[in-house]
């Protein structure tokens, strides 16, 4: 992440006033946003993370399915089949913000020359018992599931 990166505007941050905890990541994609966006929008079928842990085991889809564009209120991934968590803002091609456990995150798509970048941010409230366990864990999680993605654009 850049310095820029961080300071940056995010969409969650319209959403949580006063965190409790920020988190950022980004990869690099040798690939256009174009590209980039499907796999960020598919997320709404599996986490694509590590799939023994939060998918129980599922394998998350290695080809994109044709889904339509997310829109606020669609469920935001899915672990074993079932729902979690909500979209709480989408701007097709650019950004996707959720929640999920009290914890938001957005995923935002920037061009950059001829690749992308791939970054997201992960806020949560003062006062979630969860969020630092949730935040903590997801270091690692959230690292592998933009590396997965970064693999799949570049395919």
């Amino acid at each position: 992440m850049t310095h820029d990166e961080i300071f940056m505007h995010y969409p969650c941050d319209d959403l949580v006033s006063d965190p409790d905890i920020e988190a950022w990541r980004g990869v690099s994609v040798a690939a256009r946003p174009e590209r980039v966006w499907p796999w960020v929008a598919q997320i709404r079928l599996a986490p694509y993370s590590y799939d023994w842990i939060d998918n129980f085991g599922r394998r998350s889809p290695r080809v994109l399915r044709g889904l339509p564009e997310p829109a606020v209120g669609d469920s935001f991934t899915a672990s074993g089949g079932r729902p979690l968590g909500r979209i709480v803002a989408v701007e097709p091609g650019v950004q996707l913000t959720a929640t999920i456990l009290g914890v938001l995150m957005s995923y935002v798509v920037v061009p950059d020359g001829s690749s992308t970048r791939l970054l997201l941010k992960v806020v949560a409230e003062r006062g979630r018992l969860c969020a630092r366990p949730l935040i903590l864990g997801d270091l690692v999680m959230a690292r592998r599931q933009l590396l997965n993605l970064k693999r799949f654009a570049e395919e």
